[in-house]
């Protein structure tokens, strides 16, 4: 079995919906992505480990991806009453937090030094300890967006739907390796 197939086998007993090649070289960083974190909307901007500033400027973070010739994109996917369906989407987060801690855990007892990033700053704590010590560093995980990609820009350019619809929400995730 390849990494890549062990993978995507991790990543669907972890209990994803989703579990799909991703080539790193499709990857590109954004610094418009990095502007949105900084306006604070999400307000762990300058207060989470795993958020920026502190995971590192956009070179930084290309040094990072670019180290890794292998991937898989993750992806829970809720059902939605309707679009103002709070309490779904935050079940379908939860979930997708949950196959993500999982998923995680194993790849990297399996493939040391991949790289696994999920959606949203980490949330381990109630309240990050930025800038003291990080408590968990092994659980603490940055997301997609604080790396500085445009989460539906990776998933097109891997031929991976990032709407599936009217009344869905999709979380997304990944993992390098190689």
């Amino acid at each position: 079995m390849t990494v890549l197939d062990h993978v995507i086998e991790i990543a669907k007993d972890a209990g994803f919906d989703t579990a799909v090649p991703l080539d790193p070289k499709t990857i590109v960083l954004h610094e418009e992505v990095r502007e949105m974190c900084a306006e604070g909307k999400c307000k762990a901007y300058g207060k989470n480990w795993t958020c920026p500033p502190a995971c590192g400027d956009l070179d930084h973070c290309r040094s990072v991806v670019e180290k890794y010739s292998g991937g898989v994109i993750v992806q829970t996917i809720g059902q939605l009453e309707d679009s103002m369906d709070y309490e779904a989407m935050m079940e379908t987060s939860s979930r997708h937090k949950a196959n993500f801690m999982k998923f995680a855990e194993n790849v990297l007892s399996a493939y040391p030094g991949s790289l696994c990033l999920g959606a949203g700053g980490c949330t381990v704590c109630e309240k990050c300890n930025y800038p003291e010590p990080c408590r968990f560093p092994e659980k603490a995980f940055s997301s997609m967006e604080g790396y500085g990609m445009l989460v539906s820009e990776v998933c097109k350019e891997n031929d991976v739907p990032y709407y599936y619809g009217q009344n869905t929400i999709a979380f997304v995730g990944c993992c390098l390796f190689g």
